[in-house]
């Protein structure tokens, strides 16, 4: 019986799969976790705001200052301040950031790509539908957590 616990419970596992293979492929990068993932934003979506860059890869504050700090005493990323608003920073890769990132990034999707690779590109898209509406219906879902 495919109930909602066991799709969660499914879905749960897959999760946890993915993780598994993506952290491995990460730590492979030679990058920290946060790095690797603030740099990946910066070379998708170019310089950003420390707290933009935050809420993309769901770093807190504390986090992002200490991964900002640490990948720029490896001269991988520089702050800028704003030219109309001082009290902002923005974040962009240095050329050797940029090169430390792409090169990182394309192994790391290559590697994902191994587990994808199990899906025809129709299966990726039905897939990538289905998840996308239960994300989306499961926001909007009230919880009745009354005793």
């Amino acid at each position: 019986m495919t109930n909602a616990p066991h799709i969660r419970l499914v879905l749960w596992k897959a999760a946890k799969a993915i993780e598994k293979v993506d952290r491995a492929s990460i730590v492979g990068t030679g990058l920290q976790l946060s790095e690797f993932t603030i740099m990946e934003a910066l070379l998708h979506k170019g310089p950003l705001p420390i707290n933009t860059i935050g809420e993309k890869v769901l770093l807190t504050s504390g986090s992002m200052t200490a991964a900002i700090n640490r990948l720029e005493k490896k001269g991988f990323v520089r702050r800028i301040q704003d030219t109309s608003d001082g009290r902002f920073f923005h974040v962009h890769l240095t050329e050797i950031g940029r090169m430390v990132i792409k090169n990182a990034y394309e192994k790391h999707a290559t590697n994902l790509e191994q587990v994808a690779a199990v899906l025809s590109q129709g299966e990726r898209q039905e897939l990538l539908q289905l998840l996308k509406k239960i994300g989306c219906h499961a926001e909007e879902v009230h919880i009745d957590n009354t005793p």
